[in-house]
């Protein structure tokens, strides 16, 4: 197999949602001794763009939109463990901090959030879900980010949003970093109300609102 079938059949295999084949390919890649970063970008990425337009086309429905970020995940995986070992290869990408408000477990939506950014060329940090306000701040902290994503499901855990802007006030790190927020109860305006960035309205809203919001450097 040729290095542009590969990059063609990996593109598809995400357009497919086929996890394992996407592994595969990605693991026949690496034995050819070729640059990871290069089906990054030839396939895995432009292969959730795909996906992307054909959910906001209508042809692709939630489980199609979940199926392409785990494929990309998958592939992801297997072509991380070499870039781990090349000199900082995603070290001028941007970085991005993403968590489920505190009082509030839902995973899913945040997690394939975190999945397509990682597809889109940024460095992801998922603290998970039920994160209070003071974790944001500490992981931040640690080594600061281009952008915190916040996700809540629920209308009662939705009004811990503005604590997590509220104590980067308080500590004056605020306008060092944008604050992208989502989920089912939250809206533009309210985004707007309590001071937030940006409002991603999906999963590839998100990542389009994060595009412009503070860009990736390619």
């Amino acid at each position: 197999m040729t290095s542009e079938q590969i990059i063609e059949q990996t593109r598809q295999a995400v357009i497919d949602g086929d996890a394992e084949s996407s592994r595969k390919l990605a693991g026949s890649w690496l034995e050819m001794g070729l640059d990871p970063l290069l089906l990054i970008n030839r396939a895995l990425t432009p292969g959730i763009e795909d996906v992307g337009r054909l959910w906001e086309e209508g042809e692709y429905f939630l489980p199609e939109l979940v199926a392409g970020a785990e494929a990309v995940k998958t592939g992801m995986q297997i072509l991380e463990k070499e870039l781990s070992q090349m000199k900082n290869p995603l070290s001028e990408t941007r970085r991005v901090i993403i968590g489920t408000i505190f009082g509030d477990i839902h995973d899913i939506g945040k997690s394939l959030v975190a999945t397509l950014l990682r597809a889109n060329g940024y460095r992801v940090q998922d603290l998970g879900s039920d994160v209070h306000a003071s974790r944001f701040l500490e992981a931040f902290q640690k080594e600061p980010a281009d952008l915190i994503c916040i996700s809540a499901l629920l209308t009662t855990t939705m009004i811990g949003i503005p604590d997590v802007i509220r104590i980067f006030n308080e500590h004056s790190c605020r306008s060092q970093v944008k604050f992208l927020i989502g989920g089912a109860p939250v809206t533009g305006s309210w985004a707007e109300t309590i001071g937030a960035d940006g409002y991603g309205a999906d999963a590839v809203d998100a990542v389009r609102t994060a595009n412009r919001l503070i860009g990736k450097i390619q």
